[in-house]
């Protein structure tokens, strides 16, 4: 009788790198010597920038040290194309902080694609600017909650707490699941590629208070919302995911509102899915996104 197989590793390899002939030839090879099959592969010639952007899946036979094997195998072909790369074990579920102000729905909806095992991800933590009375409906799961209220005077030390958060609980990423709080450009700049925010976008736009508000009052055809990166530009990040809705003349601001909390949920999910999935890279003010 034969002996089993050994139990298989699925690897995802990500890369960008200026472009030139023989980068995929290179790859491929490497991965066959190393016995590797490839599973998955999407590749992007951005012409405007001259850069290659490529996601691989890949199996190989499970041992001990595999990873970093892989890494350390890998450098050399990486610094000869100047590549930023990573390279992940599926295995791996990204330790992620979750951040959120006084709507729960994003949040809410997260945890509960977490809880059935869509989004393979590990809550570390939630952070709130309000209290936990507010969410007193809300089943956080043992998840630690963190109440840290902000005022003008008292946002760079609220930071300085949400940033000791962030590196002690070895959080990979940060979602801002409708956190109402604008980051600074010091924290968007320690966050940069590591943080995901959503917010409502229009056609035509409206910002301030009240927006579903402004739009009815426009009489908007569609609503929408965007995912993104979080930078220094306020909501103007790399965009990673968006989604629209029509709307109606016979739709009331409470209408609009509750389609939009329906937009806002299954966009950020989507989001964060695509980046830990590591389907979206980013590309100067721009995200390269490999779809399933």
């Amino acid at each position: 009788m034969n002996a089993p197989a050994p139990p298989s590793a699925t690897f995802i390899l990500t890369l960008s790198c200026p472009n030139r002939p023989g980068i995929v030839a290179a790859i491929s090879q490497h991965l066959y010597e190393r016995g590797a099959n490839i599973t998955e592969a999407q590749q992007f010639d951005d012409t405007g920038s001259r850069q290659f952007f490529m996601r691989i899946v890949f199996e190989l036979a499970r041992k001990e040290g595999l990873l970093h094997t892989l890494r350390t195998q890998f450098t050399d072909i990486a610094s000869s194309f100047s590549m930023s790369w990573t390279l992940t074990d599926t295995r791996h579920r990204p330790r992620v902080l979750l951040l959120v102000s006084r709507f729960d729905h994003c949040l809410v909806d997260l945890l509960y694609r977490w809880r059935i095992g869509e989004l393979r991800i590990e809550p570390v933590g939630i952070v709130s600017n309000h209290p936990r009375e507010i969410f007193a409906d809300v089943d956080f799961y043992g998840i630690p909650f963190h109440y840290l209220p902000v005022t003008k005077d008292t946002k760079a030390e609220q930071e300085e707490r949400i940033w000791s958060l962030f590196t002690h609980s070895d959080a990979e990423l940060a979602v801002l699941a409708r956190y109402m709080q604008v980051l600074s450009n010091a924290m968007a700049a320690r966050l940069s590629g590591r943080c995901i925010n959503i917010h409502h976008s229009f056609l035509p736009g409206f910002k301030g208070a009240r927006p579903y508000h402004q739009a009815f009052s426009r009489g908007v055809k569609l609503i929408g919302a965007t995912a993104h990166y979080v930078t220094s530009d306020l909501d103007e990040g790399p965009i990673i995911e968006q989604d629209v809705e029509r709307i109606s003349h016979a739709d009331s601001p409470d209408d609009l509102i509750r389609k939009g909390r329906d937009i806002e949920r299954r966009v950020l999910a989507r989001a964060v899915r695509f980046h830990i999935e590591r389907r979206a890279i980013m590309n100067a003010n721009k995200t390269i996104v490999f779809t399933p």
